[in-house]
């Protein structure tokens, strides 16, 4: 009896560590079947340019009202370098058919230095422009906790849902750090800077709306 013991106890042991070191992980993710997950691109809209609260010594000047829906393709923790302060992670989110599974499954995705890449073989899974329009780099300033908190437990595959606005940021010393109003761009730049308001993950891709008949 005391060995069964042991040996079950051994067992949960086992599981909890295996458990854990698949939520540690920043490789794990969530696959899907194929298929496009989110059909709409972000949106995004005039906005006063009224300061927002600062944070750890950072001011934010809006420049547009912003709200995206859409795939996670990656996350980045930065620990040190410059923004880390207040943008300790990055995201990056993919729409139309770079939130298909069978598109994504033919890239290699990666992030670094403050960037997203995405390379493949032989001939891309859809169009180089269509990719570029389809995804983005977030440099995410969490407005309060609770966003802070859903940043920071998002996985990719995950479809998340955040709105805020994107923004100009001036820090300690002359820093400063501007945001991209495009999601055709590229390169150093292309990123939005993004003072997120309230956010949303799940596991499952939002329900499509059913379409609208005029009556007749």
């Amino acid at each position: 009896m005391m060995k069964l013991r042991k040996l079950a106890i051994s067992t949960i042991v086992i599981a909890a560590l295996v458990a854990g070191a698949w939520f540690l992980n920043p490789w794990r993710s969530i696959t899907h079947p194929p298929g496009v997950l989110v059909r709409n691109a972000p949106v995004q809209k005039p906005t006063a340019a009224v300061p927002l609260a600062e944070i750890d010594g950072w001011k934010f000047m809006p420049l547009a009202d912003y709200k995206i829906c859409g795939r996670v393709l990656g996350t980045k923790r930065y620990y040190s370098g410059f923004g880390s302060d207040i943008v300790p992670v990055d995201v990056a989110i993919g729409w139309g058919r770079m939130s298909d599974q069978a598109v994504l499954d033919q890239f290699d995705l990666s992030m670094s230095n403050r960037f997203f890449f995405y390379k493949w073989e032989n001939t891309p899974a859809i169009p180089e422009d269509e990719i570029m329009r389809s995804a983005a780099n977030n440099h995410i300033i969490a407005a309060n906790r609770k966003v802070r908190k859903t940043i920071n437990s998002l996985i990719p595959g995950q479809i998340v849902t955040l709105s805020g606005y994107l923004v100009n940021a001036t820090g300690p010393k002359g820093a400063s750090w501007n945001s991209s109003t495009r999601r055709d761009d590229t390169g150093n730049g292309a990123c939005e800077v993004f003072y997120v308001i309230e956010a949303s993950a799940s596991n499952t891709p939002p329900p499509e709306k059913p379409a609208v008949v005029a009556a007749k």
